[in-house]
């Protein structure tokens, strides 16, 4: 192994340091972007819980928003839960935006990544068939020991870049699947949490009373 990458060249080394970065935020997101940490299961159900008891105060929205993205979701709701439904749905999308931007952390560098490998894999090959070149000129093609050298310089930093780019590329637009789709599931049950709290609060009004304008 030690020997295919001196063989490859100076440019291994931008190559295999971003193998190793790519390797750490794939790593990362697996664990920050787990279903049972993005959305607890239990949170709708505690959530509910409050509202049956009355106990959707700052402190409890507080420890809400603190939960989870989908806590962080759910208190934007219920925080502007006296308001009309469209001012709940702007609350609802300005903070889905800040949890996209905090779940999708790292993924533009290993977007990136996927991008600049193959480029460095393009660049090696560049620069050894520059070396084949000068020592066709100065060897002749008699001797194909001084050939090799740089063909196979070429032909290592190119699979090594597409070997990094290939797997990045693929997380990469996993990851922004996956973000994608928490999104729609955490504004869904939030609007489905303000729906339910809304017909409970028409439930408990008295018959023949008016809202107060």
């Amino acid at each position: 192994m030690l020997e295919i990458v001196v063989a490859g060249g100076w440019l291994m080394l931008p190559i295999i340091l971003c193998s190793v970065i790519a390797v750490a935020i794939i790593l990362e997101r697996f664990w920050v972007l787990r279903q049972a940490r993005v959305l607890p299961p239990e949170v709708p159900d505690r959530v509910r819980q409050w509202a049956l008891q009355h106990e959707l105060d700052r402190k409890h929205l507080d420890q809400l928003r603190r939960n989870s993205p989908l806590g962080q979701v759910m208190a934007a709701a219920l925080a502007n839960r006296d308001r009309t439904r469209e001012i709940v749905k702007e609350a609802i999308e300005d903070t889905g935006r800040h949890v996209v931007h905090e779940l999708e952390r790292f993924l533009n560098t290993l977007g990136t990544i996927a991008g600049i490998t193959p480029l460095l894999g393009l660049l090696g090959t560049v620069i050894g068939m520059i070396k084949v070149f000068s020592a066709i000129m100065i060897y002749g093609v008699g001797d194909p020991n001084q050939l090799a050298g740089g063909i196979s310089e070429a032909l290592i930093t190119t699979a090594a870049g597409l070997t990094v780019a290939i797997p990045s590329f693929f997380f990469y637009r996993h990851f922004r699947g996956l973000v994608r789709g928490y999104v729609v599931q955490m504004e869904q049950q939030a609007m489905s949490l303000m729906h339910a709290i809304e017909l409970g609060n028409r439930k408990r009004r008295p018959l023949g009373s008016q809202p107060r304008m």
